[in-house]
Parts: structure tokens; sequence; C-alpha cells
């Protein structure tokens, strides 16, 4: 049977992908599918506040960030780890607790000291955009305990820039970035 040459990764569109993908807009992060979900609770009391009320074990996402769909400023009281799976690098903004902020790049350029991976303590504002050819980005996220809506906070751009001014004219462009999607 004769083999019929598919389009390379990187030449899909991101409309492609979220087809393929059954990727859905969504308030934080581009474009997301849940994908899983750990059937194995952590009970109530099982773990300290504020998962005392009891989470799944983990869970995951992909996620597609394009430049109208950025990472939205928010914060997740549970640790995640994103991945790097296809297309442009994702300039991610940390804004630690102790007033300090962070800049890391997660892409496939390991010489140039982009991530494949990279850990977001929990309870960390964070944003995120596409660098390179700025068409998108695609990931996932995985995170433990599991998230439910709850662990989920939006943060307020004029504070957040206030107290990290070293990065203020980054997190204002992105937030102006952000376009209705549908």
């Amino acid at each position: 049977m004769p083999m019929t040459e598919e389009p390379a990764a990187d030449e899909l569109t991101a409309d492609e992908l979220r087809s393929l993908l059954a990727l859905e807009p969504n308030a934080t992060c581009g474009f997301v599918r849940v994908t899983f979900v750990s059937r194995q609770p952590i009970a109530p009391g099982g773990l300290p506040a504020p998962f005392a009320d009891g989470r799944p074990a983990g869970s995951a996402l992909y996620f597609m960030v394009t430049p109208e769909a950025p990472v939205r400023l928010h914060r997740i009281r549970n640790e995640q780890l994103y991945h790097y799976y296809l297309g442009d690098p994702l300039e991610v903004f940390l804004l630690y607790a102790d007033g300090t902020a962070e800049r890391v790049v997660v892409g496939p350029d390991l010489r140039d000291g982009q991530r494949v991976q990279m850990l977001i303590p929990g309870n960390t504002f964070h944003t995120a955009r596409l660098i390179g050819r700025r068409r998108w980005f695609l990931g996932a996220s995985t995170e433990w305990p599991g998230v439910v809506p709850a662990d989920v906070e939006i943060g307020d751009l004029d504070a957040l820039a206030a107290r990290y001014p070293a990065v203020a004219a980054d997190l204002r462009a992105i937030a102006a970035s952000v376009r209705h999607v549908v």
C-alpha cells in the first residue's frame, strides 16, 4: 500500500490543531482539552490546606497558545509542569510570592537555553506569549494534586504590574493581545 505524505506538524495551522485535538477556548490558557483526571482521589483531610477538602491525585491537559490567545495572567494553587510539544517557543513570566520575577522560554532550542519542561510552583502568578514566528505553541500541563475550579485565580493586572515593575510592560502587552476567541 503506498504511503501518503502527511503534512509535518510544523505545517499545521492553529485551526487544524484545535480541530484535531478537540481544543476549546479557555479562560486562562488559550485553547485547552483536559486529557486526564486521576481516578485515584486524595480523600478529604489527606492533604493540608488549601487542598484539605480532597482532590484527584493528578490531572493533565493539552493547551495551545496563539498570538490572540496567550496564557492570561493567573495562578493555580497546585504545582504544574509545562511540557513543550510542537510549534513556536513560549515566553513565560513567573511572578513569585517573594516579589521577584523570572522569564523562562519553553521551546525546542535547548542550545539557546529553552526548556522542554518547566515547573511552575503552586500559587505562582504567571502569564505567557509566543515568541519566534508567533504562529502557535502546543504543549501540556500536568498538575498535582489534580486541579479543580476553586484552585484557579485570575490575576489583577494593575496590582501585579505595580508589585512587579520590572515586567509590568510585558504583563500589560500580553493582556492587551487577548482577543475574544470562539
